[in-house]
């Protein structure tokens, strides 16, 4: 479970630099209206926070449901091989990464935090899977 905590975590901490790339984009009250129409204005860094933020929704979207059947696959009396408990320990330090390298335009990095985070879910799903088959 805390690997689902940390993997919220992550995409909290997108917040921040997203925040500031739109102070930087000399944020108004009128933006309001459509903050995404302030992505042209951001640096480009700014921009990459704005990608990396929205990526990491994504992973979210798929890491979760890896998480939660492993757990409910435990809840039920099954066995989780250890693989699945380092991919779920994984997942969460390689978004941290991805992050970091996305900020900092990593792209080899960036490239191979996000194939492997993605990796170990699938390693997740298909361990939690077979085991309560």
């Amino acid at each position: 479970m805390w690997s689902l905590v940390l993997s919220a975590a992550t995409v909290i901490l997108t917040i921040p630099p997203l925040y500031v790339a739109r102070f930087k984009a000399k944020f108004e009250l009128s933006d309001l209206s459509s903050l995404r129409a302030m992505f042209d204005r951001y640096p480009d860094w700014g921009k990459r926070a704005s990608w990396a933020h929205q990526n990491c929704f994504e992973s979210f979207t798929l890491h979760a449901p890896a998480v939660l059947l492993a757990a409910l696959a435990l809840l039920c009396g099954h066995d989780i091989p250890n693989l699945a408990v380092f991919a779920a320990v994984a997942h969460p330090i390689l978004r941290m990464i991805y992050i970091v390298a996305y900020l900092a335009n990593i792209s080899f990095l960036r490239s191979v935090c996000w194939a492997i985070g993605l990796i170990s879910t699938g390693i997740i799903y298909g361990l939690a899977l077979s085991a309560m088959v």
